[in-house]
């Protein structure tokens, strides 16, 4: 099968192009055929070495978590899925090897919900990694109520425009920040929106004067010590990009697979709750340049790799 794959750590210039075998289907995993694998923040991570003490890079490794395809093979244990499903899947295992950015992947059916008819391929493929790490830490972590006052930074972005839905349809205020070329895509999502940098803590004030009853920090930095000094008396604060939340009372998370999640997510999804912006597709072969694109931290939405199966 065609894929993208790397022998070694390093930056985009290390993803090759080219054949690898296709994969083995275990008793408990189906046998996707890729029609499109989403690009998260956490593949450049991953590429770099940085996830190395937790998770074990088995080379050469075919990046990519996110997936949309369809079933061509169940495994033998498999009663989830039939040949010809569409589905969507989070497809983390716990070393790096068999990632998304294939014609083919083994997805155990722990990582796989049914993919919502209402999305296209490339749609859906950018909602996995985004969508349950938003459904894990705003019900999970932060466990965010009706009525409170939600901060949600790099808001316009995969995770965060996710979050901006999910927090409104839970009867939150959202607060967003973005650049300014992305508030009116916020003020569509329902967030109020407001700009990063300089006197961005006087401005969160100002919205809300009671403080923040929950923080979502997606960029670490000056936007972790912000959402620290902007809270309410009581407020909650979750990152999952640097752990010196720790030292400010609050909590680290790192997104886990889970069908069941998966599934509401794909149900708001089909309802028209949770809609997914696609920024730019690039074809598998050009993967490295989605990445590069990825790397520069100006998406709006989801970049998105699609496989080309009528070549």
């Amino acid at each position: 099968m065609k894929a993208i794959s790397y022998s070694g750590y390093g930056g985009a210039d290390v993803m090759e192009y080219g054949e690898r075998p296709d994969p083995k289907v275990g008793p408990d995993a189906v046998l996707v055929k890729v029609r499109a694998a989403a690009v998260n923040p956490v593949d450049r991570k991953a590429r770099e070495g940085l996830l190395d003490a937790t998770l074990e890079a088995v080379f050469p490794v075919i990046p990519g978590w996110d997936v949309s395809g369809v079933v061509v093979q169940p495994g033998v244990a498999v009663e989830e899925f039939a040949v010809g499903d569409e589905v969507i899947g989070y497809v983390r295992e716990d070393f790096l090897s068999r990632g998304t950015f294939a014609e083919y992947v083994a997805a155990p059916v722990r990582t796989l919900a049914r993919k919502p008819l209402s999305l296209s391929f490339e749609e859906a493929a950018g909602l996995p990694l985004a969508g349950l790490t938003a459904y894990q830490v705003l019900h999970r972590s932060l466990r965010i109520r009706e009525g409170d006052t939600v901060l949600v930074h790099a808001a316009a972005g995969g995770v965060g425009s996710v979050a901006v839905q999910l927090a409104r349809h839970a009867g939150c205020r959202v607060i967003g920040t973005a650049s300014a070329h992305n508030h009116d895509h916020l003020r569509q999502l329902g967030a109020e929106p407001v700009e990063y940098g300089d006197g961005l803590a006087d401005r969160l004030r100002a919205l809300a004067p009671n403080g923040i009853d929950a923080a979502f920090d997606t960029v670490g930095g000056d936007a972790l010590r912000v959402s620290a000094d902007t809270l309410a008396p009581d407020g909650r604060l979750t990152s999952i990009a640097d752990a010196e939340v720790f030292s400010y009372g609050g909590k680290y998370a790192f997104v886990r697979p889970d069908a069941k999640d998966l599934a509401h997510l794909a149900e708001l999804a089909e309802r028209g709750i949770v809609t997914v912006h696609v920024d730019r597709v690039f074809p598998l072969a050009e993967a490295a340049d989605a990445h590069r694109l990825n790397e520069q931290g100006r998406t709006r939405g989801k970049i998105v790799v699609t496989v080309d199966w009528d070549v």
